[in-house]
């Protein structure tokens, strides 16, 4: 009676993850700004437990899942290029090679033209994304 309720709690929980964690937890919804669309990229870690006691006929059964997202990377399509800004875990170097194309876009419009007011909103909307959470 017991591998019944586990088996039944087991398949409950598995069920509700379907609803639980989706293709777009780990790729979020695209964000439009002008010509440039920024799709967040996320880790997803969950954990589940679940349990079944009978002490003759209690019939007693328990479970529980939990999830944490996490923001990785974004994903930063504009003028035909496409970007993958990683924003996890960065240190010095990482941070320097991820910015490289940036850099060298950054010394080549200097001579072209003035950023305009768009490509500002930009660089600060990615900016705040790569900011980490608050937990």
């Amino acid at each position: 009676m017991a591998n019944t309720n586990i088996d039944g709690t087991i398949s409950t929980l598995f069920h509700g993850m379907n609803g639980f964690v989706s293709s777009k937890s780990v790729v979020g919804d695209p964000i439009k700004v002008g010509d440039t669309i920024i799709i967040p990229l996320l880790d997803v870690n969950f954990g589940m437990a679940a349990g079944a006691f009978n002490k003759q006929t209690g019939n007693n059964a328990a479970g529980g899942i939990g999830a944490k997202l996490s923001p990785a990377a974004v994903l930063v399509i504009s003028n035909g290029k496409t970007r993958l800004v990683n924003i996890k875990n960065q240190d010095a170097i990482s941070k320097i090679i991820d910015m490289a194309p940036e850099i060298v876009d950054r010394i080549t419009g200097f001579f072209k033209k003035e950023k305009t007011e768009e490509e500002e909103q930009i660089e600060q909307a990615v900016e705040e994304a790569s900011k980490p959470a608050e937990e």
